[in-house]
């Protein structure tokens, strides 16, 4: 259930539901729109128990929220969400591109590309520094020097810092780091991890796992919404099915199904979601004209030579092509890039 309070309703106001609410036992998230604010209490107590905060000043109405994410829905807050992660808006009129390498691998390496990114108009620099990978003997990521190239190149550009977060054993070392806390599509089901990162505040990107369903991803995103971080980020990277002439099979349909039940921003990885550089600007062009609020685009000054994922990386050339073609299209559906 939420409760909406009226709008202009006073910040003591607000606390006193809030305090009513813990009274029952239940848990408490304050979501604050433009105009009003709305309290999720979630729990397992009967409706009816909560009927009298209708008399608490300030309350306008109760709404029982049906769907199982409760605090992801639109129930709980029909105005879109925009988060703010430093260099950029997600969520809202303006695309937000997050581009950069893979992995990175040198400090020279992050550090020029941050500034061609930049300069064609990402709005944020993406850059794993500890590395999920299949095989164990591949490249695993610099790991703290990693994050540190990271910072030096976001202290040159500006640009904010989205990197994976892989377990709550180096959260407190990329916490140090990250702007936003990316978890990778092996770890949307970590709901340990999700549940630490959620306690960190910090704005989260969270991936659709590769055999994951709609509702599972809300469901990831509400053990972050539920620990107590407001703003996170949907990010549809492809999800495996028989097909092979792509590495993923990105299903661009789950944007628009995506926005008729959450308020929350979606993104998409049209790297990872086909794995063929071929590929990754004819769908970030469908992934905008489908309602796309970012992508997420993997970047490399030399991608034959990437440590890893060199067949699905643009070359600098090929991104500001690709910003080119996204402008475009954000400006036929009522956008900006």
């Amino acid at each position: 259930m939420v409760v909406v309070m009226k709008p202009g309703s006073s910040e003591e106001q607000i606390q006193h539901v809030c305090s009513l609410i813990e009274g029952l036992g239940l848990k408490v998230v304050v979501l604050r729109g433009t105009n009003r604010t709305v309290i999720a209490a979630i729990g397992d107590k009967r409706e009816q128990d909560r009927e009298f905060l209708r008399a608490a000043p300030g309350v306008e109405s109760l709404v029982p929220i049906l769907a199982p994410y409760k605090v992801a829905s639109l129930e709980a807050k029909p105005e879109p969400t925009v988060i703010n992660i430093g260099s950029a808006l997600i969520g809202g009129e303006k695309i937000c591109t997050i581009a950069g390498p893979c992995a990175v691998e040198s400090r020279e390496q992050i550090i020029r590309i941050a500034r061609e990114v930049k300069q064609l108009g990402a709005g944020a620099l993406r850059g794993g520094a500890f590395k999920p990978r299949t095989s164990p003997y591949a490249f695993q990521g610099l790991e703290e020097r990693g994050l540190e190239h990271l910072a030096e190149a976001k202290s040159l550009t500006g640009l904010s810092i989205v990197t994976e977060v892989m377990g709550v054993e180096t959260l407190d070392l990329v916490a140090r780091y990250a702007d936003v806390f990316q978890i990778g599509a092996r770890n949307m089901q970590n709901f340990h991890l999700l549940r630490a990162v959620g306690e960190r505040g910090k704005p989260v990107l969270l991936k659709r796992g590769m055999s994951a369903t709609m509702d599972e991803l809300l469901l990831a995103a509400e053990y972050v919404l539920a620990a107590g971080t407001h703003d996170v980020i949907l990010c549809e990277r492809g999800i495996r099915t028989f097909e092979d002439h792509t590495r993923n099979t990105l299903s661009l349909s789950i944007i628009p199904a995506l926005k008729e039940r959450t308020h929350l921003p979606v993104i998409v990885d049209p790297s990872h979601g086909t794995g063929r550089q071929s590929l990754v600007i004819p769908m970030s062009r469908a992934a905008i004209a489908a309602g796309a609020d970012g992508l997420l685009v993997e970047v490399h000054f030399d991608p034959e030579r990437s440590v890893s994922d060199g067949a699905q990386t643009l070359t600098v050339e090929m991104f500001g092509e690709l910003m080119r073609q996204i402008r475009k299209v954000a400006e036929a559906v009522g956008r900006t890039a």
